[in-house]
């Protein structure tokens, strides 16, 4: 019988994925050695056979590898900002800051395709971290830009150095040339799939 692709995907929907799972590990809330029971003949059991989470036929299906292992990798990097008392939009916004400068705060919601809003309120917790200032643009007084702070850009080399840990827990099968050909073929991915932001054109398809 085929897979039915739309009843797995509604499954995955409401499952809570781990790493764990992906790779026959138990779950995270069970411990890592189960008790061994005797039944008296001297035969040691463990209980019934731990079950797998991962159907083996969606294995071969990279889009599903890669949400999981997204979800399992955005758990684990959750984790790590959190001890930061941020989240990962904070992460974004600070890192979309330092690499491209000062820019206005529609302009950084339309460029990481952000609710306006919601991209207020990131940028006044980090403005209350003292990891961002809001200043006026000298060149247009009516204009308020959005700056990283001397104290932001010290923090954001730490965190980033911090979260290099977490890479490393979650490529840990990988060798390091393994890595860096993993690396490359995701950013090609991404950028394949990453939309442009509001208002901007997309490449010419050449048509």
């Amino acid at each position: 019988m085929p897979t039915d692709w739309a009843q797995v995907f509604r499954t995955l929907a409401s499952a809570d994925l781990t790493i764990d799972a992906l790779t026959g590990g138990p779950p995270d809330d069970t411990p890592d050695h189960a008790p061994d029971t005797n039944d008296g003949s001297g035969a040691r059991s463990s209980g019934p056979p731990s079950l797998s989470m991962t159907p083996p036929s969606v294995l071969d299906l990279n889009a599903y590898l890669m949400y999981a292992i997204g979800k399992g990798a955005r758990r684990r990097l959750s984790d790590r900002l959190t001890a930061h008392n941020l989240r990962l939009w904070h992460l974004t916004v600070l890192a979309m800051v330092a690499d491209l400068g000062p820019q206005m705060k529609t302009v950084l919601a339309a460029r990481l395709d952000m609710n306006a809003s919601d991209l207020v309120k990131i940028v006044n917790d980090l403005v209350k971290s003292d990891h961002l200032a809001c200043d006026r643009d000298p060149e247009d007084r009516r204009r308020v830009v959005v700056r990283l702070t001397p104290a932001g850009r010290s923090f954001l080399a730490h965190l980033s150095a911090d979260i290099t840990s977490t890479d490393d827990d979650i490529l840990a099968p990988l060798s390091a040339e393994e890595r860096v050909t993993l690396a490359s073929l995701l950013r090609r991915v991404h950028r394949h799939l990453e939309p442009a932001p509001a208002g901007v054109a997309g490449p010419s398809t050449g048509r």
